[in-house]
């Protein structure tokens, strides 16, 4: 009898060491994903460090969804509702706009958490040609010169910059004027306007020069604003705890010399 009640009170200890562990493994195993919108220019960077992060740290069952597109394209998404857990920007102008205590939302939008806002990383303004190229352009005051040229839209960080480096320079009315412009919906197609030779040339990010396209001019520094990727959680965030450990690693892809942001082309925040 009481080697039974002992085998019995063993039986049920095992059950409840089961249960909890079952339970602990249910919990830890729970499936999260995290939706990060993030500007096309970052795509293969973004992607080769998600697959870093899930190896390094211990968050195997977090699923990171990435939606690639022209920040301005993603910022209306978000206001209309899509599922988006971490912004990040090509421009601190969308950003903005959707920042409740930034000076610049004049319709006091209130889509992100500014406590978790940050500046990733830095990128350059360049101008390429197709590979197989024998154009003699060689400065960005001398597109005016060319038949075609490829820019991202006004809604489009890169074509915003562009249209601020052609102003500085004195001659985006003759550019826009003369019909000489092809607008892309994002920087990705730029390039691909380009490789093609469906256009002479086309400004993008450094960071985007492929093998198909050479670059021929670097915009003067002085001709427009810093191109600062800043990134935050948003406001409606059903994983803000998990978005915000992401972000804190790309912030450390940012600024350590041998982050693939880095070694990928972008520069670090100065």
């Amino acid at each position: 009898m009481k080697v039974f009640k002992q085998l019995f009170l063993i039986s049920v200890l095992l059950q409840l060491l089961t249960a909890c562990t079952d339970s602990s493994f249910s919990k830890s195993d729970e499936r999260i994903t995290l939706n990060v919108f993030a500007a096309s220019s970052l795509t293969e960077s973004l992607q080769q460090i998600a697959e870093i992060y899930k190896m390094k740290t211990d968050v195997r069952n977090v699923d990171i969804i990435f939606s690639f597109d022209s920040s301005g394209t993603l910022k209306t998404q978000i206001e209309y509702g899509a599922v988006c857990d971490l912004f990040i920007s090509a421009s601190t102008k969308q950003m903005n706009e959707l920042d409740i205590t930034s000076s610049e939302n004049p319709e006091k939008l209130d889509f992100i958490n500014p406590q978790t806002r940050t500046d990733l990383i830095q990128n350059e303004i360049v101008l390429i040609a197709p590979k197989s190229s024998d154009m003699k352009i060689d400065k960005f005051e001398k597109v005016n010169e060319v038949s075609l040229i490829s820019l991202g839209n006004a809604d489009v960080p890169v074509g915003q910059y562009s249209e601020q480096i052609f102003k500085n320079l004195g001659i985006w009315d003759e550019l826009n004027l003369s019909n000489k412009i092809s607008f892309a919906s994002n920087v990705k197609e730029v390039v691909s306007q380009v490789s093609s030779a469906a256009v002479d040339c086309g400004v993008v990010y450094e960071t985007d020069v492929t093998s198909d396209v050479k670059v021929i001019a670097k915009a003067p520094r002085e001709t427009y604003n810093p191109v600062i990727y800043t990134a935050a959680v948003t406001r409606n965030s059903k994983h803000p705890n998990e978005a915000k450990a992401f972000l804190d690693f790309l912030v450390l892809q940012g600024q350590s010399e041998t982050g693939l942001f880095i070694t990928n082309g972008f520069k670090t925040i100065k």
